[in-house]
């Protein structure tokens, strides 16, 4: 059962000492289920929130996001031109935990309401580059993943084996994926810090400049690319607008390799799709699945667009594959993108789910 937001007021107040509660109202967003949540004001004049997670995957999920927050001091925060929530405290709730962060303001977007230009697009390139520009030592030093290339691509690698070993991955995305992941071409690039899960609903935004960035889940270093592919799902022109952002912010070229990574991590979140199915053991979800697979066989053999590798054919543009998702059938939770395409899954062994904090 759902906890009350008067419930949740209460546990707050023993999460934080001195907190002095004015007003509660029930907040829904974050997931469908997973989180009882309530929005808080205080005498201060400030806005909370406080989260009880409601299933397993959420209080993981919580678990691993607050790790990150502890991870990214004042310091660190100092360095990046947007907000990241503030954990504040946390009171026991039987066998989990309430979690009380700051609130912070602005609105989501949705990828393809993005205009082009360099306004929002730039915002949100500037702000990736932000992120990819912190020094990787911090990453390390708190414990969390520190990715080389080559473990990257032993991790497309693995990913790819375990969606062959399901019986269900057809055999031209099977060899394509495994070309693209053993071309070390393409697998030439230094790791940087990476959020890991982004998506356009990890962006709170005001007057078309991003202000803060949510769901921190997946912090690590590792590869860049995979906090850029579902750019590519923009309109054209705001992908151009994020791109050259992020490039003139890092200094840095967007290049062919790049981009190939980025698009075989956007056809790859298909088969973390199927996987999920089948760790869940929701035979609907893995005939959700299988249809997209099938779906993207399709739309590859009818497309002329870039190649994964030299060896590979023509893959899907991402912006393809986010419009046969929306139109496939399913119910897929949050996590997989009610808001801006397929949330990407972290890319190794230590998999978190994002976290809309």
């Amino acid at each position: 059962m759902a906890r009350s937001h008067l419930t949740l007021a209460a546990l707050a107040t023993s999460a934080v000492p001195d907190l002095q509660v004015t007003g509660a109202t029930g907040y829904g967003r974050g997931g469908s289920g997973e989180y009882d949540s309530a929005l808080l004001s205080t005498r201060d004049g400030e806005t909370l929130i406080v989260r009880v997670p409601a299933t397993q995957a959420a209080e993981s999920e919580q678990g691993a996001d607050l790790v990150a927050l502890r991870a990214l001091t004042q310091g660190i925060r100092s360095r990046l031109p947007f907000d990241v929530p503030r954990y504040l405290g946390q009171a026991p709730v039987g066998s989990t935990r309430a979690i009380v962060y700051d609130f912070l303001p602005g609105h989501h977007i949705q990828v393809e309401d993005v205009p082009p230009g360099d306004g929002l697009a730039g915002s949100i390139g500037h702000a990736i580059a932000a992120i990819h520009s912190l020094p990787t030592s911090f990453v390390g030093e708190a414990g969390l993943p520190v990715l080389s290339a080559p473990e990257c691509q032993s991790a497309a690698s693995s990913l790819i084996e375990s969606a062959a070993a399901t019986g269900l991955l057809p055999a031209a995305l099977r060899d394509r994926w495994r070309d693209a992941a053993a071309d070390h071409t393409v697998w030439q690039f230094q790791p940087t810090v990476i959020n890991g899960l982004l998506t356009a609903d990890s962006f709170l935004v005001e007057h078309d400049v991003v202000t803060a960035v949510l769901g921190w889940s997946a912090l690590r270093v590792g590869d860049p690319a995979r906090d850029l592919h579902w750019l590519l799902a923009m309109n054209p022109e705001a992908t151009d607008g994020a791109l050259g952002a992020y490039a003139s912010t890092r200094q840095v070229a967007t290049d062919r390799q790049f981009t190939q990574r980025a698009m075989l991590y956007a056809e790859l979140e298909v088969a973390r799709w199927l996987l999920h199915g089948r760790e869940v053991r929701d035979q609907s979800i893995v005939d959700d699945a299988v249809q997209m697979l099938d779906g993207l066989v399709d739309r590859v053999h009818g497309h002329a667009v870039i190649p994964l590798s030299t060896a590979t054919g023509p893959i899907l543009a991402v912006g393809d594959v986010e419009a046969m998702l929306d139109r496939t059938p399913g119910d897929r939770p949050e996590s997989y993108g009610r808001f801006g395409g397929m949330k990407p899954v972290a890319e190794d062994q230590s998999d978190r789910s994002s976290s809309a904090v």
